[in-house]
Order: C-alpha cells, then structure tokens, then sequence
C-alpha cells in the first residue's frame, strides 16, 4: 500500500515532513559511530481566554488554535451559552488568544488545579468529574473488525511517531475509517486538538471513535466522554478508575490493541464479534 493509498479519506494526516515539527541531531550509537536523528520539537504556547491567561503547555506547535479550543472546551470554560467569536494565533509571542461573545471570569476554577498522569504533564483545572453527573453516552455498537482495520491502518500511516518516536497520536474515526489524526507530545494534548478540531466544525461525536496511542487513564476517559465519543480505543493500558468511570458512563472501553489482539474491559455487551482473533469470519 503506498503513502497516497495510506492518507486517502484522512480529513487531517500526520504531517512528519512539516516545517519546525522534528530537529535534526548528531550522537553516537551503542558502536561509538555518529548517527543523525530526527527528535521531536516542543515549544511552549500560552493560551488565553478573552484577556485571561490560562495555561502555557509544552506542545510541537502544529494546530494551536484546535489545541486551544479543544483544551478550554474540556475544561469546561467553553460552551454552546457563550459561542467563541475569534480565535487568533500570534506566532511571534506563541500566544492564542480564544474570544467569546462574553466575558467570563474562572478565578475560582483555576484556583483548584490536578497534575494528571499525562506525558509532559497534564493540567486540569476545577473538578475533574464536573459535567459528568447524569451523563450517559449513546449506547453505540462496535464491530470487531472495524478496530482490526483501524489498528493496520493508523499503525502504517507516515506520521511524526514512525519518523522521530517520542510523540502520542489520537485519532478521531468513523466504523472503520481513521478521519482525523492529531499527534503531540502528550497525550492530552493530541486529544485536545481533535476536540478542538470537532468543537470548530460541529462535528457530532454519538457516532464515532476515537483511538489513542496513551495510556487510558481517568483523564483519557473523561476527555472522550465530554466530546460525547462512546468508543475509545489505545494500544496501551488501562488504570482502574479510566475502567469504573467508563463503565458509569456507559463507554465501550478497549486497550491493549495490538494486531489481532485487544482487552475490553468496559461497555463489551455493545461489541459485534464479525470476526475472530484469528481473522476469520465467524460463523
């Protein structure tokens, strides 16, 4: 399969030749010769809403203004009550500038601040489990070998991960086909782009599902859930509160994606087994 085959149907691709995404360093290997690497950038960007600072993460700079969205949307700070009228992106000063149609004021929101389990260090601000009492995803069936397609597919496309390592992706996927595919160095803030990338185009989450190449902590599940995902999907593992808040919710929750391989550990009565781990039909 060739790279145009790879990327076709993608909406957004990793773009691992992009401009400022990857630097190029000399060392040595474990023979003493000199190699060239291509390592991951990370640069900080300051987000602000309306004229009040946020948060500054450490991010590879692609899509910012997503990042930005995405971020004060699954803090609760951004609502269909005070539509954004503006996002602006200074490059020079590494700022966004988020604007709605109000001032709002979170003093006492960002006064209560988590250090999640995310790489390079996740923030969340207020209560994390605010918004989620009553919430109940649509209970949305998933074929077994929709996630066979969609773990060979994501795991051949040319991205920033396969050319420099050192990054996490997320993508955003509808039945079998990968749609939106969003990488930084953590996985929160991958996740965020493509909540930003949703909130910017009203895109409806009730139908889709989104895979990550993190860990499914309780920050992973309760990001998905508010972006109204019923289906999440990692490669790596679970922790035990990612699972009990699944299950409240009402997610399909699978890890461990390897090949032909997965865990269920959430939601698997919603599962539709059209193929084995083999990859035989079933009969």
């Amino acid at each position: 399969m060739t790279k145009k085959d790879l990327l076709q149907g993608y909406i957004i691709a990793p773009n691992p030749d992009g401009v400022n995404l990857t630097k190029t360093v000399e060392g040595l290997d474990h023979f003493g010769n000199t190699v060239v690497s291509q390592v991951i950038e990370e640069k900080p960007l300051t987000i602000y809403l309306n004229s009040q600072e946020i948060v500054t993460a450490m991010t590879i700079g692609d899509y910012p203004e997503y990042l930005a969205v995405g971020f004060l949307t699954n803090q609760g700070m951004l609502d269909n009550s005070n539509p954004v009228k503006s996002v602006d992106f200074d490059e020079d000063l590494s700022v966004v500038i988020v604007r709605t149609e109000t001032e709002t004021s979170f003093e006492e929101k960002l006064k209560k601040k988590t250090r999640t389990s995310g790489c390079a260090v996740g923030t969340v601000f207020g209560d994390m489990m605010e918004g989620l009492e009553g919430l109940r995803l649509p209970s949305s069936n998933c074929k077994v070998s929709w996630l066979y397609n969609l773990s060979n597919e994501i795991n051949q496309t040319p991205s920033l991960y396969l050319a420099a390592g050192a990054i996490h992706g997320t993508v955003i996927c509808k039945e079998h086909t990968p749609l939106v595919y969003m990488e930084d160095v953590g996985r929160h803030n991958a996740v965020d782009k493509v909540a930003g990338w949703m909130a910017s185009n009203d895109i409806d989450g009730s139908d889709k599902i989104l895979y990550t190449t993190g860990r499914l902590t309780s920050e992973m599940v309760i990001k998905t859930a508010q972006m109204g995902i019923p289906i999440l999907v990692s490669r790596s593992g679970f922790t035990a509160w990612g699972v009990e808040i699944a299950d409240k919710v009402g997610m399909t929750l699978i890890g461990r994606m390897r090949g032909r391989r997965f865990t269920c550990l959430a939601g698997f009565n919603r599962l539709i087994w059209d193929m084995n781990g083999a990859g035989c039909d079933e009969k």
